[in-house]
């Protein structure tokens, strides 16, 4: 390929992962407010494209949710370092970390269900999310342990499982506040001062 062809095919493919974004994006949206089981038509509305570029590249609903959760997934590891980059502190780096954890668990409408109903799938999934996730949350933990923000006797896991648990029955119970508990959660970490 010629040194004037690289660039239309580069260009070409960074548009083709920026569509898919959108359209990941708008399958996301969709399903928070109306479900994983929301019309494919409220999906290629909400991302402006025809019914037929969503089947193309997602020919089956648990195709595009896998491909939704991924996307989401890696969207919160690629935050991490970002976060921890851009806040004023590392503790402010990990309440924020956990803010858009929150947002990521309690607004799967469905997903858990639907992805559960394939154990293996569910599991490979699973082993993903804690496979990108713990990683980075364990250096966000350590960058405020080391600067003396927080305790440093809890593992990634325990505090990624204590959220978790935190936002079990969020999305059915407008009552809960879950959010609330764990910002006690994080509070909590602090070192006594």
């Amino acid at each position: 390929m010629s040194a004037g062809g690289e660039p239309a095919a580069r260009s070409k493919r960074s548009d083709a992962r920026r569509n898919e974004e959108t359209l990941l994006d708008a399958a996301a949206a969709v399903f928070v407010a109306s479900g994983v089981e929301a019309p494919v038509r409220d999906i290629a509305a909400k991302a402006g494209v025809g019914m037929g570029t969503i089947y193309r590249h997602f020919p089956a609903r648990a195709d595009l949710i896998i491909a939704v959760y991924r996307h989401q997934v890696e969207a919160l590891a690629e935050a991490g370092p970002a976060l921890l980059e851009s806040s004023e502190t590392p503790h402010a780096a990990l309440a924020r970390w956990i803010d858009r954890f929150v947002d990521f668990l309690v607004t799967k409408h469905g997903l858990a269900t639907v992805l559960r109903s394939d154990n293996a799938g569910f599991e490979t999934l699973h082993a993903y999310f804690l496979d990108r996730l713990v990683p980075v949350c364990a250096e966000l933990l350590d960058a405020a342990a080391a600067a003396g923000e927080i305790r440093s006797d809890l593992q990634a896991i325990e505090v990624m499982r204590g959220v978790g648990n935190l936002c079990i029955g969020a999305e059915s119970d407008s009552r809960y506040d879950a959010r609330r508990l764990v910002e006690v959660l994080i509070a909590g970490l602090r070192t006594p001062r």
